[in-house]
C-alpha cells in the first residue's frame, strides 16, 4: 500500500486537506484517486489508514479509515557517524533501511567533499528529503534524526552520549567486531558506528576518537569503501541489537 509522511497533527485528525506542495508525490507520482487507500506516517512511530476523499490538481483531502498506530522505538537506538563521502545519499538511504535513529555527517581532516556552510544547509535539507523517501519505500515508521554537517571536532562530543561508539578501524591492533558485540550480554539502549573517510582518519584523529571512549574494531582483511564499511557495521549491530 501506498505510504505517505505528514505531520502529527495531520495524521491525528479524522479528516485533513492537502494542498498541492504537501500532497505532491500523492497527487503527481501515485496519481491517486477518490477511494483508494493509503498509509499516513508521521515520521515518529505513528501511522494511520486514510482513504483519499477528492482529488484534484491542488487539493487532496484524506479521511481516517482506521486507528492509530504506534510502534515503539528499537531496543537500541543506533548512531551513525558518517564521514561525508561522494556516497553520502546512498549511505543515508540505507542507514534508513537499517533504522538508524540519528546520523552523524562529520567532516574529517581527509574527507575528500568538501562543504562551505551554503553547501552544507543544502545538503542536509537533501539527506533529509532522501531520508523521508528511504522510510516511505522500506515502511520505516521512525524517521532519524539528521545533524547538520560538522567538523570532526565538533562532533566528538556526540560519541560519549551515543557510547558504545564502535569506530572501523584499519589498525592492526583493532579487536574483530563480532568480538567485541559478543562482549555486551545484554543489548545497550544505545550504540554508534563511526566510519572515516576515504583517506581514513588522520593520527589525532583516530587518538582523539580513543581519547573520548571510541571503540576500535576491524571488518577483517580486506580495505572498504566508506559506504560499504558504513552499510558492514549498521547490519551487524543491527542483527545483533535491534
Amino acid at each position: 500500500m501506498n505510504r505517505h509522511l505528514v505531520s502529527t497533527v495531520t495524521l491525528l485528525a479524522d479528516s485533513a486537506s492537502l494542498e498541492r506542495e504537501e500532497a505532491r508525490h500523492l497527487l503527481t507520482v501515485l496519481r491517486v484517486r477518490p477511494g483508494e487507500r493509503v498509509t499516513l506516517f508521521d515520521g515518529q512511530g505513528r501511522t494511520r489508514l486514510a482513504e483519499v476523499a477528492s482529488a484534484d490538481r491542488h487539493r487532496l483531502t484524506l479521511a481516517a479509515a482506521g486507528p492509530v498506530q504506534v510502534r515503539p522505538r528499537a531496543t537500541c537506538r543506533l548512531t551513525l557517524f558518517a564521514c561525508v563521502s561522494k556516497r553520502m545519499d546512498w549511505t543515508v538511504e540505507k542507514a534508513v533501511e537499517l533504522g538508524v535513529s540519528a546520523i552523524v555527517p562529520v567532516l574529517a581532516a581527509r574527507s575528500v567533499v568538501r562543504l562551505d556552510p551554503d553547501d552544507a544547509d543544502a545538503k542536509a535539507a537533501r539527506w533529509a528529503r532522501v531520508a523521508e523517501e528511504a522510510a516511505r519505500q522500506c515502511g520505516a515508521a521512525w524517521l532519524p534524526e539528521i545533524a547538520p554537517p560538522a567538523t570532526f571536532k565538533a562532533c566528538l562530543a556526540s560519541v560519549a552520549e551515543a557510547a558504545p561508539v564502535f569506530v572501523a578501524a584499519l589498525s592492526p591492533a583493532a579487536r574483530p567486531l563480532r568480538e567485541a558485540l559478543a562482549a555486551y550480554a545484554q543489548p545497550p539502549t544505545r550504540a554508534g558506528w563511526f566510519v572515516g573517510p576515504e583517506g581514513d582518519f588522520s593520527p589525532e584523529e583516530t587518538a582523539a576518537l580513543g581519547a573520548a571512549g571510541a571503540l576500535p574494531v576491524s571488518l577483517g582483511p580486506l580495505v572498504l569503501r566508506a559506504e560499504t564499511a558504513c552499510l558492514y557495521g549498521l547490519c551487524a549491530l543491527n542483527c545483533a541489537w535491534l
